[in-house]
């Protein structure tokens, strides 16, 4: 079997191993490049939408940076109030970021509320450095860890998301990462629901307008790249109910927004329907 086949079978058998039920929503019309919904008490996928469709990833790359991190602390090799100098490389980061000074130090808590409250670039390369001592070698890590996880459809370049060549993921890639993130790490979530951030003095809102604006939202990631469009990766919870949400692709933030509530929205009412039959 060619290594192509190889690979296009590996995502076809994680899909069924970790998603047990793929069906292709008609009712629902989204104009996102990509999304998927899914029930994350029971693993059963709601709605699809060219869910292997692959896009840069943008800063919900970041995601697989945190469970890096999670993972360490958990396996006691990381602790929170590790101090971390910050280089100058990570100094210079741009895009979204906490406004990291060369030369200075701080605990990695800080760092890790700076990545999932305002989306720092210069933080995620300070702890990719942290880590591994330096960006190239933590990547080696991301996709490693990619593959452990069953995101056989993804190839990360760098722990930010920022745009490089040959940076890819998919809307099922980035569903299985926020499930076994989630589930691995329920405590996470504190940090995602965080409206603002402030660090030196200066306060940034969450990117994530549901945690505002809609009921029970309580996570997870946005990003956004030009050539890929608006991503988020939302969360909420109703009940003992959580479900997870996947849009890539949208045209606004805006978009990104609506479709990812129409589609939790969408998913409560199956649920609901679901147990309302089971009683």
């Amino acid at each position: 079997m060619s290594a192509r086949r190889t690979l296009s079978f590996l995502v076809i058998l994680s899909a069924l191993v970790f998603f047990p039920c793929l069906p292709e929503a008609k009712d629902l019309e989204l104009t996102s490049r990509s999304a998927l919904l899914m029930n994350m008490n029971t693993g059963e996928i709601l709605y699809s939408h060219n869910a292997d469709e692959r896009l840069q990833p943008a800063s919900i790359a970041k995601i697989l940076t945190l469970y890096i991190v999670d993972e360490g602390i958990q396996q006691n090799d990381l602790g929170l109030s590790d101090t971390v100098k910050i280089s100058r490389r990570a100094g210079r980061t741009g895009g979204s970021k906490m406004f990291l000074q060369a030369g200075s130090e701080l605990p990695l808590m800080e760092l890790l509320k700076g990545i999932a409250v305002v989306s720092a670039n210069d933080a995620s390369v300070a702890v990719a450095e942290h880590i591994a001592g330096s960006v190239e070698a933590f990547v080696t890590l991301m996709n490693k860890k990619a593959r452990e996880l069953g995101m056989f459809n993804s190839n990360f370049k760098n722990p930010n998301g920022l745009p490089a060549k040959g940076q890819f993921t998919t809307a099922r890639d980035m569903m299985t990462l926020a499930y076994k993130y989630l589930q691995r790490f329920p405590e996470a979530i504190k940090l995602h629901s965080t409206r603002f951030y402030t660090y030196r003095n200066i306060t940034q809102r969450n990117r994530n307008t549901l945690l505002v604006n809609y009921p029970n939202a309580d996570g997870l990631k946005t990003g956004w790249v030009a050539a890929a469009g608006y991503h988020i990766i939302a969360t909420a919870k109703r009940g003992n109910t959580r479900l997870i949400a996947v849009v890539m692709g949208a045209k606004t933030p805006a978009v990104r927004s609506r479709e990812a509530r129409n589609l939790l929205d969408r998913g409560f009412d199956i649920v609901n329907e679901n147990q309302r039959q089971e009683g």
